[in-house]
């Protein structure tokens, strides 16, 4: 048995450990819409800068049980995926938020319950990144079939000194991939992971 003490727990701990604060979300809007939502796509997207906070989401596996005689069996159920839940930093010209009002706003008007009926039309992909020191990626995840249904509101009061405004968008998901050493998604500026490989964008 290894000895346990301060050196062992360092080389235990790989990279000294993932930071919280190294990360980068990406973002690729439905094509059809794109073009339409500034500040999101693309290497030079503003998400990246302003997505103040994010998660690498849970995983989640439901549980069929069975009963025999008394005793329960448990069995493998069905997955589950969690809206996930991002937040943003406003600034001044509201390019992100404006953006994520029209992409809703695609989906179901404001003035008639009409809108896009194709999933393709108005569902695109997230990614999350952890990075490392180096910003490469250590691990991915891409979310698929994602659309807001959800932006917070932003409290105004004359006594809020000294913060800079922010709100959070829910994304509903069909599903994740994740994966050790990827980029998660096409078009996700200059972070390449090592060993890299690439998900395949839909």
């Amino acid at each position: 048995m290894a000895i346990q003490n301060i050196e062992a727990f360092k080389t235990a701990l790989t990279g000294g450990g993932a930071r919280a604060n190294l990360y980068q979300v990406t973002c690729t809007p439905p094509s059809n819409i794109g073009t339409s939502l500034p500040g999101l796509g693309g290497s030079d997207s503003k998400l990246q800068f302003l997505c103040r906070a994010a998660q690498l989401p849970s995983s989640t596996m439901g549980v069929a049980p069975g009963f025999f005689r008394g005793r329960t069996i448990n069995f493998a159920g069905d997955r589950t995926f969690e809206p996930w839940v991002i937040t943003i930093y406003n600034d001044t010209d509201f390019m992100i938020r404006s953006s994520m009002e029209k992409w809703m706003r695609q989906m179901n008007s404001h003035e008639a319950n009409t809108g896009l009926s194709n999933p393709s039309d108005y569902k695109g992909n997230l990614s999350v990144q952890q990075l490392d020191k180096d910003g490469q990626s250590l691990y991915s995840y891409r979310f698929v079939g994602a659309f807001p249904t959800n932006v917070s509101a932003i409290d105004l009061a004359y006594d809020a000194n000294d913060q800079i405004e922010e709100f959070s968008i829910e994304w509903q998901i069909d599903y994740w991939e994740s994966g050790e050493n990827n980029t998660a998604i096409a078009g996700d500026g200059n972070i390449t992971g090592r060993n890299f490989t690439a998900f395949t964008s839909s």
